[in-house]
């Protein structure tokens, strides 16, 4: 999708309002120029913030993880094209026939449809009661849902940094890997169970990273941003 470490780096726009959103992005300036916008701020901002952004020259990765039936989540999924978003999710457990709607409705031109797997702040006791099953073990079970993902032709999926290397050695290069739960060195790991360093998802494989509170709530965000794409490029 992009050779630009830069561009690789995506930030989170996890912020109450679209006020305090459109602030952050002014502060980053230029250099950023991929958001992710999730269920809390499109849910309070709707989908004229995504115009916000386009307007200012960003691309928008839209999470909203739609995990319904295939005719709901196709129609989602042809919504969120004309507002001409770059990617947006949906949940790999919402099988086959939901997958398949979702890249039909994206089309050729469309977003690319990113499967998530298990959710970063999932522990092995939570996908066991969830699933109602002793799980084969995170790292599997991710690598499994890929699998899904993957022979429905998805384009890429969402994991966890310390399941980059396994989803590359089971799926190849082909499948892409965007990695949430990335702090720079220092910093609090907030609600995330698996997390790392941009150097560590790098070195992992990874092919995009997300990055929420170790730039949207930094004394300078523009600086910080700075730091984790050097991060991100120094340990590929």
């Amino acid at each position: 999708m992009s050779d630009s470490t830069k561009d690789r780096v995506i930030i989170a726009l996890d912020v109450p309002t679209r006020k305090a959103a459109l602030e952050l992005v002014e502060k980053l300036g230029e250099d950023a120029d991929f958001y992710k916008v999730g269920a809390q701020l499109f849910s309070e901002s709707g989908p004229t913030l995504l115009d916000e952004l386009k307007k200012r020259g960003k691309r928008v990765f839209l999470d909203l993880k739609y995990h319904d039936i295939p005719n709901t989540v196709a129609g989602a999924v042809r919504a969120a094209a004309k507002r001409d978003v770059q990617m947006l999710t949906v949940h790999a457990a919402g099988g086959v026939a939901m997958l398949t709607a979702a890249v039909e409705a994206a089309g050729a031109d469309g977003p690319a449809i990113v499967a998530v797997t298990l959710l970063t702040s999932l522990r092995t006791e939570d996908v066991e009661q969830v699933f109602g099953r002793s799980p084969l073990s995170l790292v599997d079970e991710v690598v499994r849902l890929a699998g899904i993902a993957r022979a429905v032709g998805l384009p890429a999926v969402v994991a966890s940094p310390t399941e980059v290397k396994p989803i590359k050695r089971s799926h190849g290069d082909g499948l892409e890997v965007v990695t949430p739960g990335i702090r720079l060195i220092g910093d609090a790991p907030g609600d995330q169970s698996r997390y790392a360093t941009p150097a560590d998802a790098a070195r992992a494989g990874a092919d995009y990273i997300v990055v929420g509170r170790s730039v949207t709530q930094a004394k300078d965000p523009a600086k910080a941003f700075e730091e984790v794409v050097a991060s991100f490029s120094g340990g590929g």
